[in-house]
Formats: C-alpha cells, sequence, structure tokens
C-alpha cells in the first residue's frame, strides 16, 4: 500500500526572476520585521524588541556602574574616560546585537536537527571580535576629536579578556530570546480576523488564520495546506512560519509540519510513539520526537 499522498513533501518549484523580489519579503519574514498582518501577533517582532530593549537597559545598568566605581576607584582619571569607554562598549553592543538574533533566528534551543546549534560557536566569537572592534573604531574617534589617541594594548590578550565576558552576554541573549519568544508564543485559537500574508515573488494572497489547516516543508519554501483545498508556495524557512503561527494555536508535530491545532479532527497512533493527526481530509504525521505538541493536542 502507498504512503498517503498527504505525507509527501510538496516538489520543489524552479528558480525564476521572480526569486529575488520573493527573497526581500522572505527575508524580512524571517528577521521578524513584517510577518502577520497588521492586528495580529507579530511575535517574532515583539521578541526582537523585548530582548533588544531589555539588553539596552541591562547592559546600560551594568555601564553606569562601572563609570561609578572608575571615578570613585580611580578620580584622577576624571569622568570623561570612563564615560568614553562605556558607551562606547554599550553602543558597539547593540549595532551587533543582530549577530546573536541571526544565530538563534537560525538555530533556537530547541531545534533540529541538533547540529544547527553549533552555528552559535561561530557566532559568539563573531560577535565579540565585532563588538571589539567597534568600541575600539569609537574610542579612537572620541580620543581624535579630543586632540588625543587611545592605544587599546596588544589585541588578542585583550580580545581574549573581552571575549570571556562578551561570551556570557551571548548565552543571556540567547537565553533571552527563548524566554521572550515563548512569553509571545502561548498557544492559542485564532481570532476570527487574523489574518496571513502568503507572498509568492510579487504575488500576495491574504487569508484567513483559521483556514490554514497545515504548513509543510518544501527545501526552501513552505507550502499551506488551507481548508478550502488550495495549496499555496512561499519561499521561507519553516521556523520562521512557526514563530508567526505559534501564537494561533499552530504546533510543530514533525520536522516537516505544523497543523492547526484548533482544526483537528482526530489523533490516530500508528504505533512506536507515532500518530497521525487528521485535519478533515487532510493526514500529518506526528513524531514521538514532538511529545510537548501531543500532549497539547490531547488536551486541545
Amino acid at each position: 500500500m502507498s504512503a498517503p499522498r498527504e505525507y509527501e513533501a510538496p516538489p520543489r518549484p524552479a528558480q525564476g526572476p521572480r526569486d529575488i523580489a520573493r527573497r526581500i519579503g522572505d527575508l524580512r519574514q524571517w528577521l521578524g520585521t513584517n510577518g502577520i498582518a497588521s492586528g495580529t501577533s507579530g511575535g517574532t517582532r515583539r521578541t526582537f524588541l523585548a530582548s533588544f530593549g531589555s539588553a539596552a537597559v541591562l547592559v546600560g545598568a551594568i555601564n553606569v556602574i562601572n563609570i561609578i566605581t572608575s571615578v570613585h576607584e580611580q578620580p584622577q582619571n576624571g569622568l570623561l574616560g570612563p564615560v568614553v569607554w562605556e558607551g562606547s562598549s554599550w553602543l558597539a553592543l547593540l549595532a551587533f546585537f543582530w549577530i546573536p538574533w541571526l544565530a538563534w533566528r537560525f538555530a533556537p534551543l530547541g531545534v533540529r536537527p541538533r547540529w544547527r546549534l553549533l552555528v552559535h560557536v561561530a557566532a559568539a566569537p563573531l560577535y565579540s571580535l565585532a563588538h571589539v572592534t567597534g568600541f575600539v573604531a569609537l574610542r579612537e574617534l572620541a580620543y581624535w576629536l579630543y586632540g588625543t589617541t587611545y592605544e587599546f594594548g596588544p589585541f588578542w590578550p585583550h580580545y581574549l579578556y573581552e571575549f570571556s565576558k562578551d561570551g556570557l552576554g551571548y548565552i543571556l541573549f540567547v537565553a533571552g530570546f527563548s524566554v521572550f519568544s515563548r512569553a509571545f508564543s502561548v498557544p492559542a485559537a485564532a481570532t476570527p480576523d487574523a489574518k496571513f500574508d502568503i507572498r509568492d515573488g510579487a504575488r500576495l494572497t491574504r487569508v484567513a488564520v483559521t483556514d490554514i489547516l497545515a504548513v509543510a516543508s518544501a527545501g526552501n519554501y513552505v507550502e499551506f495546506v488551507l481548508r478550502d483545498g488550495r495549496k499555496l508556495l512561499m519561499r521561507s524557512p519553516l521556523s520562521a512560519i512557526e514563530s508567526e503561527l505559534q501564537p494561533h494555536g499552530f504546533l510543530r508535530v514533525h520536522r516537516s509540519w505544523l497543523v492547526n491545532a484548533m482544526q483537528m479532527t482526530a489523533l490516530e497512533p500508528e504505533g512506536s510513539g507515532d500518530y497521525t493527526v487528521k485535519l478533515g481530509n487532510l493526514s500529518v504525521p506526528l513524531s514521538r520526537r514532538f511529545p510537548d505538541a501531543l500532549a497539547k493536542l490531547r488536551a486541545a
């Protein structure tokens, strides 16, 4: 007996000139700068803004404490020097905040396959190098404007010292992204007027979120399966779509599938811990590797 048609990944479409326009919109979707239409969640955008704002306030407070400590312990240095040092570090940190953000978007803590987490091994020293280079450039500019010069000293010993601090900061940033993402992605039923924009190059199809039964990965694309039988393609990683639709009751049930929990009509065991999720005439696999999704579907 052949496998059900619904289990097959949709074919990857051929590349064409429209891919340039499509990539621009899809990059914004992946970064979290657009996504669900106005009036709906935008959980990814809120995750970034909340993380960025929290980092700015927390690190800024630490910088102020460092300035106060430096002036108290070494009053002969005056106030200007510590303000330039700490202020340049703060500005450079915010300027390169996008590095841990992009790494987390590619490999959030619960990502599968797990090897994708190795991106953080490369991103952490890259972020630290950018941070150090940034604040050194700002300090050199400030000192030049003041009519003197700034000496950073031997680069690698100082870089390793800064990396010991930046590495901890990087870990806290990634943890913060995960915490805020969960806070803004509590599964719930989509409101009747919630809309989602499915973009295919210059063409945009706006659909009700409640009409989306499931979303399947198809290489560099995803395929939206709608309640009326339509199947629409959009160039985007499935993880980006997951971030946008989680607040509307969508669950990751397989490395290649998201389902609308509110549209489930049956849950059938397949043995070895796997299940099949029925959404009307559509059948979607639920892998035993996603026990949280199974628990939520049982409770739905």
